[in-house]
């Protein structure tokens, strides 16, 4: 194994350096075959950070295993690096392994049918969301300072808000996603978390375009998506447009046009984003007939009766919903919603429970995914202590800015307490 693996380091001309794995990782969050270290260049921007990878993103000369053992044995070790785990290393950080995710990236919940669920060290005994799972239990059991996750239908930003920690969905197709496991090409994008501002800043400004020109000249609170998360979200989601307000123009408003709208676009999201994973991963599934857990079973079950004209449908309804929030937002548009429907669920919720809460997560969260556009996690904790997370979504190409947005509001309130 390990002679096949330097031969394919030689061959693709890497010069990664692989070292031992100095994790003592006591939340799960590591996948047996990740557990290595590369070092980054000696000086960078990132210097002196470490970061996990979700074990979506190819690593040259090492596997990649989606989250199913099956896909581990069909799949061939990378001869490349992804371009953006590339660009962390270029930039100084040291990758001190990979994570597990949710299997395929195909759940929000945080568990794993073969691996296990990682361990929420900010909400013990709940989970800490998926499917970037293994990279959001990492970071808030401080075992590295920022981890690479993806983001489909919610995978980064509900982590974020369960684990209480910092969370990106990236403009869609602002980060290359090649050398990376897709779910949905036409959704997925790379993202990461952090444990605090200050990292999380620093990998935006290391990763994203430079986007000094974008100025946010109206706040937003859409009443009709708050109304999807619990009430313990309230009053965050407030104090959030509140200081807002203090620097541009406000305006509470409705996102849609009526009552039950945006479950039309979990709809929408849902079919859509499942005929593509289908279309994707079909030949694969077909060949090996992988054994998933029982809840992703049927997610390809029904990704696999999903046929072409309820796709059709649902790819108009998303050119909609595309032009509706992009115009909602306009160029100078950042609008406050929830990150998430609830806190983390406890581990052993009921499947009742978690279909309800997963159903008014994609409420809120497929209106980026449809849109494409980015929308940042700011950590919180209600009052019995519990994380939860408020977002900034902001016009296409305004990551950068709608970070330093996010992080400036944040450090505004934390002086006013």
């Amino acid at each position: 194994m390990e002679q096949a693996l330097e031969n394919t380091l030689k061959q693709s001309g890497t010069s990664l350096n692989f070292g031992a794995f100095d994790i003592d990782d006591q939340v799960g969050a590591f996948v047996p075959h990740g557990r290595y270290r590369v070092d980054g260049a000696p000086d960078g921007p990132l210097s002196g950070l470490r970061f996990g990878v979700k074990d979506l993103f190819d690593i040259a000369g090492r596997p990649t295993g989606a989250g199913n053992p099956d896909w581990l044995r069909t799949h061939d070790v990378p001869a490349r690096t992804n371009v953006v785990v590339q660009a962390l290393l270029d930039a100084g950080a040291d990758l001190v392994g990979k994570t597990l995710t949710d299997e395929i990236a195909y759940s929000i919940h945080g568990d794993n049918h073969h691996y296990g669920t990682p361990e929420n060290a900010a909400a013990p005994g709940r989970v800490p969301g998926g499917s970037s799972s293994g990279s959001a239990a990492a970071v808030a059991a401080r075992l590295c300072d920022f981890a690479l996750g993806t983001d489909t239908g919610g995978s980064t930003r509900v982590p974020a808000s369960y684990c209480g920690i910092w969370g990106l969905r990236t403009t869609h197709g602002l980060l290359s996603c090649a050398a990376m496991a897709p779910l949905s090409p036409g959704f997925d994008t790379a993202t990461w978390l952090a444990h605090d501002a200050a990292t999380f800043e620093r990998v935006g400004q290391a990763l994203l375009p430079q986007t000094g020109g974008v100025a946010f000249r109206r706040a937003l609170l859409p009443f009709d998506v708050l109304e999807q998360a619990d009430e313990v979200f309230h009053p965050v989601v407030h104090r959030v447009y509140e200081a807002l307000r203090g620097l541009m123009p406000a305006e509470h408003c409705r996102l849609t046009t009526g009552g039950g709208e945006l479950e039309n676009w979990r709809r929408a999201y849902i079919s859509a984003s499942a005929h593509e994973a289908w279309q994707t991963h079909r030949d694969w599934i077909e060949t090996h007939a992988p054994s998933f857990g029982p809840a992703v079973q049927g997610r390809w079950d029904m990704a696999r009766d999903t046929g072409a004209e309820a796709a059709r449908a649902a790819r108009e309804k998303q050119d909609l919903v595309r032009h509706q929030v992009r115009s909602f937002l306009g160029a100078d548009g950042v609008a406050v919603i929830p990150s998430a429907a609830s806190v983390a669920p406890l581990r052993d919720a009921s499947p009742q429970e978690i279909d309800d809460i997963r159903a008014r997560c994609f409420r809120i969260t497929c209106i980026a995914g449809l849109s494409g556009l980015p929308q940042v996690s700011i950590p919180f904790a209600t009052p019995a202590g519990l994380p939860i997370g408020v977002s900034l979504l902001g016009p296409a190409g305004s990551d950068l800015a709608l970070i330093r947005l996010a992080t400036g509001i944040r450090r505004a309130l934390q002086e006013q307490h």
